[in-house]
């Protein structure tokens, strides 16, 4: 049975670090695509940042520069190291696995359709 578990979040003052963690088990073959979703009150959900098999990673215009995406493929493991962090950065985030290939469309789209397997979400609060 295909799991992911999320860990790493909690609050923070704007400007601050957290680095989330996530630790997919059950794959037969470690999935090409992890990354990172997020769904603030009252707004879909929407992608932050995917990685593929080969360290590629994507991110969303909105944290370009602030987080950096992360992979130990042995280990089935994605990190997200988030910098700079802003209140509208406050939302839960989802650690997200599929095996498809096209890690940045599935990036911009997986969100609101739940396209492939899913955590349950670590929440991330950063005041001003």
């Amino acid at each position: 049975q295909v799991r992911l578990v999320e860990s790493g979040g909690g609050s923070v003052q704007s400007g601050g670090s957290l680095r989330l963690s996530c630790a997919a088990s059950g794959y037969t073959h470690s999935p090409n695509c992890m990354g990172w979703f997020r769904r603030a009150t009252g707004k879909e959900r929407e992608g932050v940042a995917a990685i593929d098999s080969d360290a590629k990673p994507t991110y969303v215009d909105s944290v370009k520069g602030r987080f950096t995406i992360s992979r130990d493929n042995a280990e089935n493991t994605v990190y997200l190291q988030m910098d700079s962090l802003k209140p509208e950065d406050t939302a839960m985030y989802y650690c997200a696995a599929e095996t498809t290939t096209q890690c940045g469309r599935w990036l911009r789209v997986a969100g609101p359709t739940n396209f492939g397997d899913w955590g349950q979400g670590t929440q991330v609060t950063v005041s001003s």
